[in-house]
């Protein structure tokens, strides 16, 4: 009796292929639907399921493989003489090969696309037989994925023990069916997130794997690239124009470039190091964005990342690769060739710098995840919500200027490391506090950062003053107006030192901590 494969593909690469060889060995090919089309306009005799079942496919095709001569083909456990018995009293025989990929619901659903389209992009027949298939591994080669048929093939032909591939598959196989899974149930509990805005029982996320990087944080810890596929844009999927690929940290840093831009003016930039902007400015062009925010902190800004909404030109290339300067990586929206030529032919660092192009990331909030030992956090993302509040609660107004300045602050300043302090103009950042135990030590060092420049400028916080000696230091400094969200039982203090002093106050009623 020949062996029998099944095989109902979505994706069509390299299955003619791959069912000529196994007529070749002998086997008996069955399929469905437009795969059983593709392999006969190839020549190939094929077995319709629906033979095999006696029982036409209905519904639309929603039926066609859900039938015991199909599921019981694939989990015969041909070792044991009561299953053989059962195959042998209904007639049903062994499938030695499965080769199924499933719906695009992925493709689907990040299209445009109604409900309907959604829900028929779906599938049940494929999972079913997958994991059919793959509990009886001892006997099925169940294939997933196009790039390995060429491995059942030359197992076959060698005439090998299939049951280390098999298993190996099997594996496959089932991680397969777990991110079609996770996908659809994503998919489906932000469809309901407006009627319900309570986190699920269970979440489930599923990633695909990129390439191997060459280390995480550090030499000694493996690392690599994990894709969603519910997300698009950002770094993650840049495209790289130049040099060698992205490190775990560079990743990091990257990332928070990119967020912070984005939020940012169309024609800013922004300069990330070590995780917190030490450079953000919007110009009159990209050479004077760039320009302008890395004189904030320009021992900070060299090997660091940097960051354009928009159209890196070559005014902006020459400005970033003038003498003594070096950036990891710029990212921008999309580079002029003139631009790319002036970083491939900067001496010294001109193969080492990389270049990425990136769409903007969407300001919807998004769900983040953070390990932790034993579990994960999950949250959705940082999104400014649309009801803040501009409260100003002092007796002195802000100028028109230094609201403008306020506003950009209070953008930059959600992207720093807690307690996070920024001080800085219209124009551009000039100092910043990040990541220190108190809040009034934060506010110190964004002073001694911006120097001599902090005439004129404005501070923002993420979080509230505890009391009102942060107030008090910066107005010394020569601060006249700071934003914060406020919500400490003393915010009264820092009311009171702000009109003793005369300082504006602003309060906007949301915390914006990153840990």
């Amino acid at each position: 009796m020949k062996k029998r494969a099944l095989i109902s593909v979505t994706n069509k690469a390299g299955v003619v292929e791959f069912a000529q060889k196994l007529s070749t060995l002998g086997y008996e090919i069955l399929s469905t639907g437009g795969t059983a089309k593709a392999l006969r306009e190839a020549g190939l005799e094929i077995t319709d399921v629906s033979q095999v079942t006696q029982f036409p496919e209905i519904m639309d095709g929603r039926v066609k493989t859900l039938h015991p001569m199909v599921h019981g083909g694939l989990l015969a456990d041909i070792s044991q003489e009561s299953h053989c018995q059962s195959a042998a009293e209904h007639g049903i025989i062994p499938i030695q090969v499965l080769a199924v990929n499933l719906y695009e619901f992925e493709k689907t659903v990040n299209a445009p696309h109604s409900w309907a389209e959604a829900v028929e992009s779906i599938d049940i027949g494929g999972p079913a037989m997958i994991r059919a298939a793959s509990k009886n591994a001892q006997h099925v080669s169940v294939i997933v994925e196009p790039e390995d048929y060429d491995k059942v093939i030359e197992a076959i032909e060698q005439k090998a023990d299939l049951t280390h591939l098999n298993q190996v598959l099997m594996a496959k196989a089932f991680r397969h069916t777990a991110l079609y899974d996770s996908l659809i149930s994503r998919y489906l509990t932000s469809r309901l997130e407006s009627e319900n805005s309570d986190l699920a029982e269970s979440v489930t996320f599923g990633f695909r794997t990129g390439s191997p990087l060459r280390y995480g944080e550090n030499p000694h810890q493996e690392a690599k690239v994990l894709f969603d596929p519910m997300q698009n844009g950002g770094v993650i999927r840049g495209k790289y124009l130049w040099g060698k690929e992205l490190s775990y940290n560079n990743f990091l840093d990257a990332d928070g470039a990119w967020e912070l831009v984005c939020d940012m003016p169309t024609g800013s930039c922004a300069i990330i190091k070590h995780g917190n902007p030490c450079g953000a400015a919007k110009g009159r062009n990209f050479a004077e964005s760039y320009t302008l925010a890395r004189s904030s902190d320009p021992v900070s800004a060299f090997g660091g990342i940097a960051a354009f909404n928009g159209v890196v030109d070559f005014d902006a290339a020459t400005a970033m690769t003038e003498k003594n300067n070096f950036l990891e990586v710029v990212l921008g929206t999309s580079f002029t060739p003139e631009a790319i030529e002036v970083f491939k032919n900067r001496a010294g660092w001109g193969q080492t710098v990389r270049l990425l192009e990136c769409e903007l990331s969407p300001a919807s909030s998004f769900p983040t995840l953070r390990a932790v030992r034993g579990g994960a956090l999950f949250q959705m993302s940082d999104e400014e919500p649309n009801s803040l509040a501009w409260n100003i609660v002092s007796d002195r107004k802000p100028t028109p200027e230094e609201e403008e300045a306020l506003k950009l602050m209070w953008t930059i300043v959600r992207h720093v490391k807690s307690n996070a302090i920024v001080i800085g103009n219209k124009h551009q950042l000039l100092g910043t506090g990040a990541g220190q135990m108190n809040r009034v030590q934060s506010v110190k060092l964004a002073i001694e950062q911006a120097g001599e420049k902090i005439g004129g400028c404005v501070l923002a916080s993420d979080a509230f003053f505890p009391f009102s000696d942060s107030v008090e230091t910066a107005a010394a400094a020569g601060i006249r107006a700071i934003v914060q969200p406020g919500g400490s039982k003393k915010d009264q203090d820092s009311v009171d030192a702000a009109n003793r002093l005369g300082v504006a106050l602003v309060l906007t009623g949301v915390r914006h901590f990153r840990h």
